[in-house]
């Protein structure tokens, strides 16, 4: 696994999904590094693309429901932190949470399983989807994510991602506090 400078060179065989991220960050001239590799399907896996992405800070992305699912939030925390729908709720004023099924990641972010990425946000274009991110990830210089599939990932400023990229798409977000403890 090699870190390249932006887009790929040959874009032959890569999904259109994938290309029109790096087209909108390429127009926005937001910087980024890249990296190809398999299908990251263990924890090993994931750790060795963290590995060459350092020092960003890589991200769970969790799109998340409530019980009537008629209000969705991609909710992005740090990779060793845990989900407790307890922590989030109270913070959102919402009922509990819950996943959101693989049908409204393809609906709303077209997305699939595995690839749940804050790049999947531009294709939102109706706002279904409420961006939530756990304070240190603002905090951290660097963040790392998919380009809309599973089969790369990309480094970036977070700065950019938040004071650029959200407003080139038109969301917004909202921080909230996650202890990451059990």
């Amino acid at each position: 696994m090699k870190l390249e400078k932006g887009r790929p060179a040959d874009t032959a065989g890569r999904l259109d999904k994938e290309i029109r991220v790096y087209d909108l960050l390429d127009s926005l001239q937001i910087p980024y590094d890249r990296i190809d590799h398999e299908a990251a399907m263990t924890m090993e896996a994931c750790a060795a693309i963290d590995k060459v992405l350092s020092p960003a800070v890589i991200c769970k992305n969790l799109l998340l429901c409530n019980r009537q699912q008629d209000h969705f939030y991609l909710l992005m925390i740090k990779e060793d932190k845990k989900f407790k729908t307890k922590e989030i709720s109270g913070q959102i004023h919402s009922a509990r949470l819950s996943f959101a099924g693989a049908e409204f990641m393809e609906k709303f972010l077209d997305i699939t399983p595995g690839a749940v990425s804050v790049m999947g946000l531009m294709n939102d274009h109706d706002n279904q989807v409420r961006l939530l991110v756990d304070e240190e990830v603002l905090s951290a210089e660097y963040v790392g994510c998919h380009p809309c599939v599973n089969t790369s990932s990309i480094r970036l400023k977070t700065r950019d991602v938040f004071e650029r990229f959200l407003p080139a798409v038109g969301h917004t977000f909202q921080s909230v506090v996650l202890k990451g403890e059990d």
